[in-house]
């Protein structure tokens, strides 16, 4: 019974971080991207914008992984060893192809970068 309660709730955060809830970027993904880069960029500011990029593609790859793992610990009784793997090849997979997605849409000026990430460069 305990499986099954953690597994929903890896399921429902991970349903939160992954590229399947879009809509909840804004509320999570964004945000946590935002903190990463805000993070590396003490380093130097011009790591801000790709470690931007790089914190939303492990948030969205958290986020499929925990959904795998959250959906065996649910539908599978007897628990076998999870292929590590593979799990970790599908979600770099898929979280790398949704970010090439979102890039492209600024790329091509359907979404528009906000211009507090530019504040610096002028």
């Amino acid at each position: 019974m305990l499986t099954k309660i953690k597994g929903l709730v890896f399921v429902g955060v991970g349903y939160m971080l992954s590229p399947l809830s879009w809509w909840n970027d804004l509320f999570f993904n964004l945000p946590i991207a935002y903190l990463f880069g805000y993070a590396v960029s003490w380093i130097s500011q011009d790591l801000f914008l790709p470690f931007t990029i790089i914190g939303y593609w492990i948030s969205n790859v958290l986020g499929i992984l925990m959904m795998q793992m959250g959906v065996t610990d649910i539908f599978v009784e007897q628990q076998k060893e999870r292929n590590l793997k593979k799990d970790l090849l599908v979600g770099l997979g898929s979280s790398t192809a949704y970010t090439f997605l979102i890039l492209g849409l600024f790329y091509f000026h359907v979404l528009e970068l906000p211009d507090f990430l530019f504040a610096n460069s002028h």
